[in-house]
């Protein structure tokens, strides 16, 4: 339960909206579209991406894919090779599969609700508010890193795992409902400022998990494999000598890039998938 009261939400919002005033991030490019496919691609790359990688890719994807139903047309190939050097490929089929799923299920037009939304190739509970919020004004409640960073801040400062059930009445009783989108925006820009400036404050999340390292990882591998299977088909002995990764990973991560349907075998040989 959410033990606030009126002046305190006011007091915090006042401070919240202060802040993006005068810091907020207003030059990102999805934040000046309400166009929900181009805010879909731009939430699905922000997943586990840092802003600064996203932005080029971001206008990049939409110049080679410009509507929902160009990017339901493009092969899977085409989509990954614009993809690639923001990690975590799968996103990208996932993308391409929601693309193919708006044309095919709902002859191009965008499902605006955030039960039609998950029903979306990769799009879970925070993604679906996330486009219903800034593509369609709707006032949910929604949580993610960077706001769990600025209620964690705030109202749990001395607190140690912190249960997201426990934030969420805070995120429910402070909702700018007539500003949905912009409150939201000042929420994220505000709680990116904080884990700048403080000790990351999502470690007093009961939900935190550090992210393991990079390199020597299955990620770095699968990562490292995918741009070879770009113009042809390689072996995994071709893949060995290019990439200099022991034969076991290779075949690891061929097989988890295989049962994410980014790549098949035929025969002695590994290609992305048709």
């Amino acid at each position: 339960m959410c033990m606030i009261d009126k002046r305190t939400i006011q007091k915090f919002q006042k401070k919240v909206y202060s802040f993006y005033e005068s810091n907020g991030r207003h030059t990102l490019p999805w934040r000046k579209t309400k166009n929900p496919y181009r805010i879909l691609v731009s939430e699905i790359m922000l997943q586990q991406t840092q802003v600064d990688r996203v932005i080029v890719k971001y206008q990049d994807f939409l110049k080679a894919f410009p509507t929902v139903k160009s990017l339901s047309n493009a092969s899977l190939s085409d989509v990954l090779k614009l993809w690639s050097g923001l990690g975590y490929n799968r996103r990208a089929r996932f993308l391409h599969q929601a693309a193919q799923y708006i044309v095919q299920k709902h002859s191009g037009n965008f499902p605006n609700t955030r039960e039609e939304l998950q029903q979306l190739p990769g799009v879970g509970p925070y993604t679906a508010g996330a486009i219903a919020t800034f593509a369609f004004d709707v006032s949910l409640v929604m949580i993610e890193t960077n706001i769990r960073s600025v209620f964690l801040h705030e109202f749990f400062n001395t607190a140690t795992k912190v249960s997201d059930k426990d934030i969420l009445p805070y995120i429910e009783a402070s909702q700018d409902t007539e500003n949905p989108a912009r409150w939201y925006a000042a929420l994220m820009d505000y709680g990116t400022f904080l884990k700048k400036e403080y000790p990351n404050p999502n470690r007093k999340s009961k939900h935190y998990v550090a992210q393991s390292k990079f390199k020597g990882s299955l990620r770095q591998v699968r990562g490292t494999i995918l741009p070879l299977l770009f113009e042809k088909e390689r072996t995994v002995a071709y893949i060995m000598k290019a990439t200099g990764f022991e034969k076991k990973k290779i075949e690891t991560a061929l097989e988890n890039l295989s049962n994410d349907g980014l790549v098949q075998k035929n025969g002695r040989g590994w290609g992305l998938t048709s």
